[in-house]
């Protein structure tokens, strides 16, 4: 046969196609069944493709960007990210921002899994739209911020997790910024919350709100002080995961304000395997650069305000910074 595609051809290649492609026939069955060699199947099958007679295309999703998720999974080293179509003043963005979370989270955890969850909007959202988890111990990672119109606590978050699961809530009571840093050290020796941070050394995969630094977008700048503002800023804070600070170029922060938090340490939240990050609305892009170059978190769910920011961005840091690497 010539690579020209006559009537006859084209009529012989698309019986092809229909065989292969539509009914899963293998090119030998099909050879068979036509009398003709397997070779003159697959050259068939490539002129197909050649003449248009058969088009791959790949389907739009309605919620997530297929194409622009995985540029930034790429572009920024993430094991998982799903860009949710819409952009944060969206109200439909936040419901479809949480479900993607939830989906995802359900997605890759294991009943091997121990999983981790911290105070946070975003995450009590995730959690409101999970039905179903396999029964993984629940670990709770941080204190509580009494915010107002926020009825959530981690408590509640960790709580609504275990029963989900149907399994261990490790739960403790305890403010996520203390006064001082004599009694956030007084208070993490307290044998509840002592055992609840040490059993975050277990666990293996966690969902996290990411705080940009600035008003309505991290609920700890909205509840500490204008001297506790000005400190972070001058340490060159843009952001935090779990009361973990760190700067755009990803290197961990020093402030006054990390040695009052309950929470994980910085290397246990760096070590646990899959941290999802959570964020949306362009405010937080610098955050979610700073988290992700910090190694805090391994995974993301954003929106596209926030993807074609990251996308527009060099995802390595600057010279003689100290981030550490994924």
């Amino acid at each position: 046969m010539t690579d020209s595609l006559g009537p006859a051809t084209r009529v012989l290649a698309a019986a092809v196609a229909r065989r292969h492609y539509m009914a899963g026939e293998s090119k030998v069955d099909i050879a068979a069944a036509l009398g003709i060699s397997r070779f003159k199947v697959a050259r068939l099958l490539d002129l197909a493709h050649e003449e248009g007679i058969v088009r791959i295309e790949i389907a739009s999703d309605d919620i997530v960007d297929l194409e622009l998720s995985e540029q930034i999974r790429e572009l920024w080293g993430l094991r998982n990210c799903a860009v949710v179509l819409g952009h944060g003043p969206d109200p439909a963005a936040r419901e479809a921002l949480a479900q993607t979370a939830a989906d995802l989270l359900c997605e890759v955890i294991t009943p091997t899994d121990v999983l981790g969850l911290p105070w946070a909007r975003t995450v009590s959202d995730m959690i409101r739209a999970i039905r179903e988890l396999p029964p993984v111990e629940v670990v709770q990672l941080s204190g509580s911020l009494v915010v107002p119109d926020e009825t959530t606590s981690p408590v509640d978050i960790v709580g609504r997790a275990a029963r989900i699961a149907g399994s261990r809530a490790r739960l403790f009571y305890a403010p996520l910024i203390l006064d001082d840093a004599a009694s956030a050290a007084v208070l993490r020796k307290q044998p509840s919350v002592k055992a609840a941070l040490s059993a975050a050394d277990r666990v293996t995969i966690s969902a996290a709100g990411i705080g940009a630094w600035g008003p309505k977008v991290s609920t700890i700048y909205d509840t500490i002080t204008d001297e506790d503002r000005a400190q972070a800023a001058a340490a060159g804070v843009v952001g935090e995961v779990m009361g973990v600070y760190f700067t755009v170029d990803g290197s961990l922060a020093t402030t006054p304000l990390a040695d009052r938090m309950v929470t994980v340490a910085a290397d246990t939240l760096r070590g646990i395997p899959e941290v999802i990050g959570i964020a949306r609305g362009r405010a937080k892009a610098p955050a979610v650069m700073g988290a992700v170059r910090a190694g805090l978190l391994k995974s993301l769910v954003i929106d596209t305000e926030i993807a074609q920011l990251l996308l527009s961005t060099d995802p390595a840091p600057a010279r003689g910074t100290s981030a550490s690497k994924r």
